[in-house]
Formats: C-alpha cells, structure tokens, sequence
C-alpha cells in the first residue's frame, strides 16, 4: 500500500486519461475535457489540518467487520462501505470493482447519498477508478464531473471524491472511496489514512465475498450432480452425455474391480492424469484412493451392492504428481450391471481453504475473549500464586532455624524440605493451568473429566467470590461419565459463565448472593451442567439476543463471550441454553455427549484453541475438600440425588 508520503512524491507524475467511453449511467462524454491535475487535489488534501487518530473508535470498526466476515461474508462488502461512510463522516462512500474483463468498474456496495446508483459503474480507461488504478496511489478530486461529464447525472453531485486503490495478491481489484457532497466537509490525512487502512481489509472482504460465491457455485453443482445422477439411474442418455461434455463436475465410468474405463476432462484435471493415461487403462479408482479412505470406499461399494447408489461422501484422491485433492464423490450402478457404474466428482479445493479461513478467525476471537477472561482475574491469579511461594518460604525459614541450631534436627529439615518441594509444585500446577488458558494451541479430542475441569476454574475464581462476598455451592455427581472434546475450550466456558454470574450479582445492593454449580447424568443428552446465580435475572427484551454476537448488556462489555461460548458447546455436539431462576436469578445450562457417543460421530471439529493439563482426582471426597478450601458449603451427590432433581434446581436453597 502507498504511505502517505509516497502519495505526495507521486502527485507530479499524473498524467491525463485517454478517450472516455459511455458509462454505465448512460450520460455520453464531450469531445472535449478538462486535465487530470487540474481536478486532483492530493497535495492540498496533505498540508490540510488534520485531526488526530481514533484508534479505538478504528478498532471497534475493525472488529465489527471481523465478527461480519465469519457471520455474513455475502454482504461484508456492503458492511465495509457503512463502516467507511461512519469513520471518514463522508457523505456517501462505496467500493467499486473490476469486471471480470477489466473493460470497467461496477459499483458493487454503496452507503450513504448515492446508495441509489448502487450496481453502477465507470469504463476502466476513462474515470477515477482506472486514473488511480494506472497511478496506483490515492487520489483527491474535485468537481470531477468537469472531467468526466457522465457524472453529472450521480445526483448528489461530489465536491470532493478521496479514492484508494486495493489489491489481492499483489494486483490491484478494486478501489475504495469516499464522496463530500457540501463545502462543509474536506477531507484530510486522517481520513486518508483510514481509507488506506479500511483498503487492506477491503482485500480479506474481496476474497471472502468471491470464496462465498464460488461456495454457492459448488452447492448449485452438486444438486445439479445429484439431479444428473437420478436420470443416469433411470436411463437418461442423451442427458448424461450433455453433463459428461460440459465439464461442470467431475464424471467417471466405474468398474467393481478398480477399473476406470471412461471419464470426462474435468475427472482428469481433479487427478492430474490426462487421457492417455485413461486409454491406456493406467487409471484405477483403488489405487486413487489413500490407504485410510479404503474402508470408506469400501462401505460406498456395499451400498452399491445392495441397493444401486452409494450417497455423496467426502474423501481424498492422490494426484499424479502425489499430491491431495479433497472431493465430494458419488455413484450409481447401471441397471441391470451392478458391477458398473457411472460416478461424479467434486473438487472441495477451495471450500477447505474457505473452511480454514472462517476457522482461523473464530479461533482468533475465541484466544482473545480467554485472555480478556483472565485478565478479569488478576488479582485470584496472584493470591494463587502467591500462596504455595510465601509457603515455601515459611518452610526455608523453619528449614534454616533447624540447621541453625546446636544440634540440627535433620529430620524436621527434611521434612521442610519436602514440604517446600510440596509448595513449589503446587505454584507449578497454577502456572501450568493459566499458561494453558492463554496460550494458542490447535484443537483436542481427548477424554474430559467435566467435574475436575469445574474444580479447576473455581481455584481461579475463588478470590473474586470472597472479594464479593458470594457463597458458592457444588452439587456434582459422583458417578459421572467421562465427554470428549477440548479441556481448555470447555472449560473457557465455564470459566465465562461463572465470571458472568459473579458480575451480575456484584451489583447487588441487597439479597442473598448464591452461586451453584451442579452437574448431572443425562439419558439422552449425555452431561448436563448447570450454573444457577440469585443475581438480577434476565431482562425479556434481552432473553432472545443474549447469544448473538456483539450483544452486551455490561456497559463495558465486548458481546463476544457467551456467542463463543455457544459455538464451543455446538462444536462439541452439544447446546447452551439460559432460562430464568427462580424467584430471581439466572440459570445458564449446557449439554454435553459422553465419550461412547462422541466416538460414533466424525463431525465433531472444534474451532477455538488450547488445552490445559490434566489433573487427576483420588476421590469424590476431592470435591469437598475443594469447596472447603473456599469457605463454603459443597456437596457431592448422585445424579438421582433428591436435591438435583431432573431439572436444574429451581432454588439455591442448601
């Protein structure tokens, strides 16, 4: 991107545009125009008194655009031309495009005066986007209708238009602008700064919209396969042979034994074979197949035996040049042959880039809300620390005392010795859990004790319940069963729900302030955990949106915690869910599947990080010593226990 110094270098060496063309707004162009430099203004726009820099203010839009990139990726062009229209406190502000055939500009996403002109456009070789293309630096104009008279007819007309280009991939796609309609407005550096700094992300938005259309474009072929392949079953030739030719998909003739008698180009290109390979009769759909995705083929070929079809499934070809392609495959017996057949192919390519994409940036917000979680919890995290360390020095002392003596007492040196090794692990085990909270690491599948990883977050929190005089209670059960997932993702969740309840009941005048976590066995639904508060409650105007993201009700609140909470739960194949407590208060549940169930289902892909280390328990009797630990009451019970009936409890009545 050209800096702003680079942009006043450049400004002597604009050059005017050749012959204009008839534009979009259907206006003809005079014979005769005005020079390029005499509607640019970019050095004036440069020593302008300019305003100091809201950074906080381009964060939060930043963010917002982040969060509009995972949610909606279909409008984030849309979006970024609304964030552009509120920082720069331009009139209107849009972003135009090049068309495939580079011949013109086409307007694709408008905020502000000129939403209305929104699909319009600008010929490539004659009108600011292609003047600030070819110079590739930002431009300020002025009443550039003088120049480029098709413009007239864009009503409002512009006093001052400020344009910047941006790129993918080192080519420049598109620029990025802003229009002051009145006298009133004048642009200056900052807001050139902004624009170049909103130009950079107009690139990830670019990609991100063409990706969601190449997305849509590979759904509309697979239901065109699917369509394709029930004519195939029921002998539709002349149809087949149509598809075979087009090239949209990927289209083999199959044989039980391996065999790949015919295929059409777009089947080749996916393998990196050609057809000689294919005449030659080099090709088979076995030796295609990596050694993991055999028994999958396998189970496609039963299918086929038994009843003419095997459903759409995702695997793995190896290429010619042994590389991997991810494609979606299905086939079909030919009637009469079930030992032949005709099967389609689709590259999944670029939907697993996109995938990874929206995944790196969930796993992004998520390590973000856990650190801003942890830093709520600075002062627990010290006294955690500091206790097994002003310990250890207790023993040291003692230690010296008894070597000091006449007649050293080896014995009890030893003993404070151990003791001192005792505290230092223990300080070692607090560091080894915060350090995995905040660190990033890749997702995990490994086998969680739900009611040990509770454990662990009530040490953390326990300094914030006592500083706020809050009594917490635990009803976990003994005999719970084990669920897989991520430790740390889980237990950033609870983690956020208990510093949630603990805030809500901060601001309580008056009224108990009771916490309970409790934790039971489900049939259906696997483990059920319950964080019940007797804080204010929710607000119903609040109830419907509490998940959605950038929602708060904390007037210092970033929104995000509970919506990445809920997409942790649902990665793991569970729900969250909030109802209220009764008679004030707040209930916040979520379900987990156990192990054994887990283990019968692929789909299971956490998108967030870390993980911390396990902690083993000896006994349930280590849950009351937990609790005992914070000065009040806890209580293990079965899952059928009288006082953890099938609903969470309704009160936090001892």
């Amino acid at each position: 991107m050209t800096t702003i110094g680079e942009t006043a270098q450049s400004t002597s060496r604009i050059r005017t545009g050749t012959v204009p063309v008839e534009s979009k707004l259907e206006t003809p162009s005079p014979a005769c125009v005005v020079s390029l430099e005499s509607i640019l203004c970019t050095e004036e726009l440069l020593n302008r008194p300019w305003r100091p820099p809201d950074y906080e203010k381009e964060n939060s839009a930043l963010a917002a655009l982040v969060c509009a990139l995972t949610d909606s990726p279909q409008t984030i062009l849309q979006t970024l031309a609304d964030k552009v229209l509120e920082l720069l406190h331009a009139d209107s502000a849009g972003l135009s495009l090049l068309t495939k055939d580079e011949k013109r500009f086409y307007w694709a996403a408008i905020a502000g005066a000129w939403s209305p002109h929104i699909g319009g456009g600008t010929p490539r070789d004659f009108g600011p986007c292609g003047d600030v293309l070819d110079h590739n630096i930002p431009m300020l104009f002025t009443h550039w209708q003088r120049r480029y008279p098709y413009l007239q007819t864009a009503i409002p007309r512009a006093e001052e238009g400020l344009l910047a280009p941006f790129y993918v991939n080192g080519k420049a796609v598109g620029t990025i602008w802003a229009i002051a309609h009145s006298n009133c407005r004048k642009f200056d550096a900052e807001d050139l700064r902004l624009l170049e700094s909103m130009g950079r992300f107009a690139s990830a938005a670019y990609q991100a919209a063409e990706s969601t259309e190449d997305l849509r474009l590979e759904i509309a072929a697979r239901e065109t396969a699917e369509t394709a392949l029930r004519e195939l079953a029921n002998g539709l030739e002349g149809k087949i042979r149509r598809l075979v030719d087009s090239n949209i998909i990927g289209i083999f003739m199959w044989c039980a034994d391996g065999r790949i008698t015919d295929a059409n180009e777009a089947y080749l290109r996916i393998i990196g074979c050609d057809r000689g390979d294919l005449v030659a009769g080099r090709l088979s759909w076995r030796d295609l197949t990596p050694p993991e995705w055999r028994s999958a083929d396998d189970r496609r070929a039963a299918q086929l035996e038994a009843g003419g079809t095997a459903q759409p499934y995702e695997k793995e070809y190896l290429r010619s040049d042994g590389s991997r392609v991810p494609v979606l495959v299905g086939a079909t017996a030919f009637e009469g042959t079930p030992h032949e057949g005709v099967g389609f192919v689709l590259d999944l390519t670029d939907r697993k880039r996109v995938e990874r994409a929206y995944t790196q940036v969930q796993t992004e917000l998520a390590h973000a809300n856990r650190v801003a979680t942890m830093g709520h919890l600075t002062a627990s995290i010290a006294h955690e620390i500091n206790q097994p360390i002003g310990a250890a020095i207790t023993y040291a002392n003692a230690a010296l005392n008894w070597l000091g003596r006449q007649s050293p007492n080896l014995e009890e040196v030893r003993r404070a010795l151990g003791l001192i090794v005792e505290a230092d692990i223990r300080a070692g085990d607090v560091i080894d859990r915060i350090r995995a909270l905040v660190k990033k690491a890749p997702a995990r599948k490994d086998r969680v004790e739900i009611n040990e990883a509770i454990l662990e977050i009530v040490e953390l929190t326990r300094r914030e319940m006592v500083k706020n005089a809050i009594s917490m209670h635990m009803q976990l059960a003994e005999t719970l069963p084990a669920v897989q997932g991520d430790r740390v993702q889980l237990q950033q969740v609870i983690l956020n729900l208990l510093i949630n309840a603990i805030d809500a009941m901060s601001e309580m005048s008056e009224g108990p302030r009771e916490l309970l976590i409790s934790t039971q066995s489900t049939e259906l639904e696997g483990v059920l955990l319950a964080v019940c508060d007797t804080g204010p409650g929710l607000a119903p105007e609040s109830a419907d949106r509490l998940f959605e993201s950038f929602y708060t009700t904390k007037p210092g609140g970033l929104g995000m915690g509970l919506s990445i909470c809920r997409s942790i739960i649902e990665a793991h194949q569970g729900r969250l869910w909030a109802t209220a407590n009764i008679p004030r208060g707040a209930v916040f549940q979520f379900t987990l599947p156990t192990v054994s169930y887990a283990a019968q289902s692929n789909d299971w892909n956490c998108t967030c990080a870390a993980l911390t280390p396990k902690v083993e328990l000896d006994d349930p009797g280590s849950c009351r010593a937990a609790a005992h630990c914070l000065g009040s009451e806890c209580r293990s019970r079965s899952a059928g226990s009288s006082c953890l009936p099938p609903a969470v409890p309704r009160s936090l009545s001892p």
